[in-house]
C-alpha cells in the first residue's frame, strides 16, 4: 500500500490503509471476505446475473440518500474476488468519504457534477505488487487490467444491491494522485448511489455485428 495514504481519513471495517505484511494471515482475510458476501442481506438483492447485467444502467442524477455501510462493505469485497494477473491484485481502492475531497474530484474531473456522489471510489494501478516474470510494459498492462475488472465487479455488485453508478474516466491523473494523496496511477472512478430515476434501457448492437467469429477457412 502507497505509505502517502492519509490514514486518518474513514474507511469501511476491515479495509483500513496499512503496510504490508508477508506474515499477515490468509485465513482472516478470507474469513472477514467471506462474511461480508455472505452477510444477509436487510433487503434482497439480486443473485440472477444475468438480470443485474441488463438492468445496469449509468446514472448522472443521484439522490442524496446515503449508501447503507452493509452494501458499501460489499461493494468493496464484491472488487477483492476480482480475477486479477498471478492472483497478485495490481490494483488499489481509494475510499472517498468527505465532501471537500468529493468537491475537488468533481474540478479534476472536468466539473462532472455527478462525481459528487454518496459513495465514490478511486481505483488505481499497483504494479509494484505483480510479481511475475515479464518486461514492464507487461506488469503495467496486467496492472491497469486488475484495476479495471475490480471496478467492473463493484459496478455490478452495487447494480445487484439496488443501486446505479456511473463510470468516469475523464480526468487529470496527476491533480487525482494529488487529491487523494497517492503516487499510483488512477485508472477510474466509480460513483454510486440511489438513481432520481431509473434510466431505460438504450439500444446496442446486435451480437452478429459484435462478435467476428475467427477459424479455418474451407
Amino acid at each position: 500500500m502507497d505509505k502517502k495514504i492519509d490514514t486518518k481519513r474513514s474507511w469501511p471495517k476491515g479495509y483500513e490503509p496499512k503496510e504490508e505484511n508477508e506474515e499477515e494471515d490468509l485465513s482472516s482475510r478470507l474469513g472477514l471476505l467471506e462474511t461480508i458476501l455472505k452477510t444477509k442481506s436487510e433487503k434482497k438483492a439480486s443473485t440472477d446475473i444475468f438480470k443485474v447485467m441488463s438492468t445496469r444502467r449509468s446514472t448522472r442524477k443521484f439522490s442524496k440518500n446515503p449508501v447503507e455501510k452493509w452494501k458499501i462493505d460489499k461493494i468493496l469485497a464484491a472488487a477483492d474476488t476480482a480475477p486479477t494477473a498471478g492472483n497478485f491484485q495490481g490494483f488499489e481502492i481509494f475510499y472517498v468519504s468527505d465532501k471537500e475531497t468529493k468537491e475537488e474530484l468533481v474540478k479534476a474531473s472536468n466539473n462532472q457534477p455527478y462525481v459528487n456522489t454518496p459513495l465514490v471510489l478511486v481505483f488505481c494501478m499497483n504494479p509494484s505488487r505483480v510479481k511475475l516474470d515479464f518486461s514492464p510494459k507487461v506488469i503495467m498492462k496486467f496492472s491497469i487490467q486488475d484495476a479495471t475488472l475490480a471496478a467492473a465487479y463493484s459496478q455490478l455488485a452495487a447494480s445487484a444491491l439496488g443501486l446505479s453508478s456511473i463510470w468516469i474516466g475523464m480526468f487529470d491523473e496527476e491533480r487525482v494522485k494529488e487529491i487523494i494523496g497517492t503516487d499510483l496511477r488512477p485508472t477510474s472512478i466509480l460513483c454510486i448511489g440511489y438513481p432520481i430515476k431509473k434510466r431505460p434501457a438504450k439500444l446496442r448492437r446486435q451480437l452478429k455485428e459484435l462478435i467476428h467469429v475467427v477459424g479455418k477457412k474451407d
